[in-house]
């Protein structure tokens, strides 16, 4: 790996110098994965925002008290997970942090901003259309009845996250595409005096076709997570159904399990 030389050293050190790193030597959890887990903690948490610098592997270890393979390999493993990247001149530089989102009804939206990622929206299409047969089944209309289709691409530090596709019912509520690229859906609706009580969704993986890549910044072919979304309000009303797709590099699906009593 390169060293990180002049004005890259000055830019790493903030970002470093304001982190403190608890390191239990006496632990069997092995250090080089201690190091990795607070790495990628003030990563997800913006203590290491995109664009931060991390210096390079000696100076690191120096300052932790670590052998250099140690530190190597706590960077390798969040450079496979793509939270870090090696720039040959620069150094080992943050890239972004993995959104997980727990499966949950809720908005990414909101989501994305309590986890203080900034989310930002565009609204590529905002209009009225004749329900297609699945939409309709999904809606409980009949077919061809005229729904809202939007599509939005998501993004945090100004990196695409998602592709989001949402039918609603075209008298559900007036949805502004001025107010749709500053906030969520679901809190347009609640807004509305819509409740959203329940859900049925299927997530899936897919590969990206080459429109869906250039979207999202990603190559032909990269891996897809997919949802399909039926949402129903306090009266089981169906009130939105989705079929999204997220970059299977910068998104997971966090949950839960429990065993069955």
């Amino acid at each position: 790996m390169a060293k990180t030389v002049g004005s890259s050293r000055a830019a790493a050190a903030p970002a470093l110098d304001s982190l403190d790193f608890a390191l239990d030597r006496a632990s069997p959890v092995p250090l080089y994965y201690q190091l990795a887990q607070q790495l990628e903690s003030a990563i997800e948490h913006g203590a290491l925002a995109p664009g931060n610098l991390l210096g390079n592997e000696i100076d690191l270890s120096v300052r932790l008290g670590l052998s250099r393979p140690t530190v190597r390999q706590a960077i390798q493993s969040l450079v496979d997970k793509g939270l870090l990247v090696r720039r040959r001149g620069v150094g080992t530089q943050v890239v972004h942090s993995q959104v997980k989102r727990g499966l949950e009804l809720s908005s990414l939206y909101d989501d994305l901003e309590a986890a203080g990622q900034g989310p930002t929206t565009d609204v590529v299409r905002n209009e009225r259309v004749p329900a297609s047969a699945d939409v309709a089944a999904a809606l409980g209309l009949a077919e061809g009845s005229e729904v809202i289709v939007l599509e939005r691409l998501r993004s945090t530090h100004g990196q695409p996250v998602a592709y989001l596709c949402n039918y609603l019912p075209s008298t559900l509520l007036e949805l502004d595409t001025a107010r749709l690229e500053s906030t969520g859906l679901y809190r347009m609706m609640r807004s509305a005096g819509i409740t959203l009580h329940s859900a049925r969704q299927t997530i899936g993986a897919r590969c990206a076709t080459a429109e869906e890549a250039a979207r999202l910044e990603e190559q032909p072919g990269a891996a897809l997570l997919t949802m399909q979304r039926t949402a129903y309000d306090d009266t089981g009303r169906p009130v939105e159904y989705g079929t999204h797709i997220y970059r299977a590099s910068r998104y997971a699906f966090d949950f839960q399990l429990l065993v069955r009593p």
